[in-house]
């Protein structure tokens, strides 16, 4: 509801203003921008007059730092005629200038106090430099890894997802906008199911049951919405045949009415226009007449909105009821972070110094890397010991290409590259290194440098991987294996027959094949951030203990795909007691399960899982059953272990998944320390859509399975009675 000033505020506004708050411009159009007049390609081709900047409400891309905001809002209030003050927005997706690991690899950490902290660091750094709102967190469930993007979700796990979506809105946006200048407020993205585009190509047709769409992809969406994030960006794609920019069943009926939610919505950049591409708009009218009858309050980045509404008004087509609503919302945000106040809220020359990119957000930022970071597979040749000679490989030995995609204000130039890492652990005697090859091409040359680095050295550590603009929008790749010259470079140095440590820099799953025989240990170290270099070291010397588990299976092969722990079964299942050899469910050539499956990773230790033991073997709506289990670190170090809960519904009115993830607790043990973990299931975690989409519990047969991952469970039955 907004307040009486905000209401006696848009009954003094004009049509042209009330517009003017709907349309978000790239920082270029404005007077005080580093970057003002140089509009170019396809922004010059917006026609945007001066009266339109003079009434426009938010800024898209704000990065010039806190003086930049500050002369771009001081000259913006001298000419808006109301004094109404802008909105500065920009993709602070993992980290402002300090780099945090990739959302993806924030999410293998299942380290929620982590992620918050990393997304608490990222708005301090952000809101000094005078930025309101960060396009983040994208929680879309990823099945695909052929999408660039699923380097920014946190996997493809609806349960996990909404942990971690809530996890960085509490981050971002603290406990009170308005009273805390070091906050921002958070933009949920990007509504709905972006992340299921058919063959994993960007931008493209997502079609699927609405039972699937609330099942599986809008609960981290609900999440994030229920933690209080104050936006949500709508998807390219198209929900149900409708791109969503567009669609009023899944803007209206399901996030306005269904879900209440009151705050923003925008649309990605130039998403409204794009409607005509789709095929559901002829012109740029219809496209803006479709958009706001959605109930998208802001357009990104393309001028249907302000070329075409006041005709469609006007004409009576559409009700300026409408804009009115959609212009309460943006400047109730505007007063919820206390614009009217301070205009300049959080921007501070000084504190930007002192805060950005401090000691102590570079060593969050570490600690972060570390526990992101997913041991694969080891041979026992890690830890390294440090009296070991090493010949550092591969086009990532030296490369400051670590931040990932998204990191457009994060310093190369300040990242840690792999080999300063290594460095600060040995004697500069025991260090050599070689490039190889680049990331798609290398010669004669390069490799036969590296084998001559390689046969001095005790241990080889191959850094390779994509380069960062393999991954991210626009990211995707039908050919998931390793660039090719990498793996000629793994072939030739395994001739040599010494121990092969590879560390993988990369946004997404990769298929193995070239690198999973040959090497003897494997670091998925992901794009780590600014601190990646000194967190790899940290754990290849067993500095630090790596406890990071998958949340993206890792394919087989790309023939897989989309390939995911919580599967349907099918009436042919591959293995079963009466199944026939060939008339089953399953590929001729390749396994049907991934190389290594959701919740896998690997540590320097050993646990060992026993007594596990359930509480009653019946469950009600009253009296929920405890799974206990009692872990014991059988190693020779300390290490930290992620327990998993899964459950099964063994009979639903639909088909249930084979498992779904319920709980987690990560756990720090001693060498022979043990420890009993316990896990309550509730009536409510059973519950699910059914066909008329009722969401409910069905009595009958369940299964509880634990264990350190989705693949290596022990499993217990009980059964759900209703009083």
């Amino acid at each position: 509801m907004a307040s009486k000033k905000l209401t006696s505020l848009l009954t003094k506004m004009t049509l042209e203003e009330k517009i003017g708050q709907l349309i978000q411009l790239a920082t270029p159009f404005f007077e005080g921008s580093k970057n003002e007049g140089q509009i170019t390609g396809p922004l010059a081709s917006m026609n945007i007059s001066d009266e339109d900047v003079r009434n426009t409400g938010s800024v898209l891309g704000a990065s010039g730092g806190a003086a930049e905001s500050i002369k771009i809002q001081k000259a913006h209030l001298k000419k808006n005629r109301l004094g109404i003050p802008l909105l500065f927005m920009a993709d602070v997706i993992h980290g402002y200038k300090t780099i945090f690991p990739i959302p993806l690899a924030i999410g293998c950490s299942w380290d929620l106090d982590k992620a918050q902290k990393s997304a608490e660091i990222a708005a301090t750094e952000a809101a000094v430099a005078g930025v309101h709102v960060t396009f983040s967190p994208m929680v879309d469930l990823v099945r695909d890894p052929r999408w660039g993007r699923v380097m920014e979700s946190t996997g493809e796990d609806p349960f996990l997802n909404g942990e971690f979506a809530r996890a960085f809105v509490r981050g971002f946006q603290g406990l009170d906008l308005k009273n805390n200048p070091k906050s921002v407020a958070a933009c949920v993205k990007h509504f709905a199911a972006y992340g299921a585009a058919e063959g994993g190509r960007d931008y493209n047709t997502v079609n699927m049951s609405e039972r699937q769409l609330r099942e599986s992809y809008l609960p981290a969406y609900k999440a994030a919405l229920d933690e209080g994030c104050e936006m949500v960006m709508t998807a390219f794609n198209t929900v149900d045949g409708i791109p969503a920019s567009g669609n009023t069943q899944l803007m209206r009926n399901i996030l306005r009415e269904e879900w209440g939610f009151e705050g923003v919505l925008i649309s990605d950049w130039g998403a409204v226009k794009e409607m005509i591409p789709h095929g559901v708009a002829e012109d740029e009218a219809e496209a803006a007449y479709k958009a706001i009858q959605a109930g998208v309050d802001i357009e990104m980045m393309t001028s249907c909105y302000v070329d075409h509404l006041k005709k469609l008004i006007d004409s009576g087509k559409v009700d300026e009821k409408l804009i009115d609503e959609s212009v309460l919302r943006i400047l109730t945000l505007k007063e919820k972070l206390g614009l009217f106040e301070n205009p300049y809220r959080g921007a501070d020359e000084e504190l930007e110094k002192e805060l950005v990119m401090s000691n102590e957000h570079r060593q969050a930022a570490k600690e972060l890397a570390i526990s992101s970071s997913v041991l694969l597979k080891n041979d026992g040749v890690l830890p390294i010991k440090t009296n070991k000679k090493i010949a550092l490989i591969g086009p990532f030995a030296k490369s400051s290409d670590i931040l990932g995609p998204w990191s457009f204000l994060g310093s190369k130039e300040k990242a840690v590259q792999l080999y300063d890492g290594l460095q600060e652990k040995l004697d500069s005697s025991l260090l050599v290194t070689a490039k190889g090859c680049s990331i798609e091409t290398g010669s004669d040359e390069q490799f036969a440098e590296a084998v001559k680095v390689a046969k001095e050295a005790d241990v080889i550590v191959l850094a390779l991987g994509e380069a960062s603009e393999m991954s991210g929008e626009a990211g995707s790749r039908a050919d998931i294996l390793l660039p090719k010259v990498q793996l000629e470079l793994v072939a030739k140095l395994k001739k040599l027959g010494k121990p092969i440590v590879a560390v993988l820099f990369n946004g997404r799953p990769l298929d193995l094949h070239g690198i999973w025989d040959e090497a003897d240990a494997i670091l998925e170290a992901w794009y780590p951030g600014t601190e990646g270099g000194n967190a790899v070291a940290d754990i290849l010397f067993g500095d630090a203990n790596p406890s990071a588990k998958l949340t993206m299976s890792f394919p087989y092969s790309v023939g897989q795909v989309p390939v995911y722990y919580n599967h349907f079964n099918t009436g042919r299942p591959q293995g079963a007691p009466d199944a026939q050899e060939r008339y089953v469910s399953q590929y001729l050539d390749i396994p049907n399960e991934p190389l290594l499956p959701f919740g896998y990773g690997l540590s320097y230790t050993r646990f060992e899982y026993s007594e596990v033991k359930l509480s009653a073997t019946t469950l009600s709506t009253t009296k929920p059953v405890t799974v206990s289990v009692t872990v014991e670190n059988t190693g020779e170090c300390a290490g930290e272990e992620i327990v998993q809960l899964y459950v099964r519904d063994v009979a639903g009115e639909v088909v249930r998944p084979m498992k779904e993830l319920k709980g987690f607790k990560k756990i720090a043990l001693e060498p022979g320390e043990k420890v009993t973990v316990e896990f309550e299931i509730h009536e409510e975690q059973l519950r699910y859509h059914h066909p008329d989409l009722t969401f409910k519990s069905d009595p009958g047969k369940f299964i509880a399975f634990v264990g350190p991952n989705s693949r290596e469970t022990v499993e217990m039955a009980f059964e759900l009675v209703k009083e």
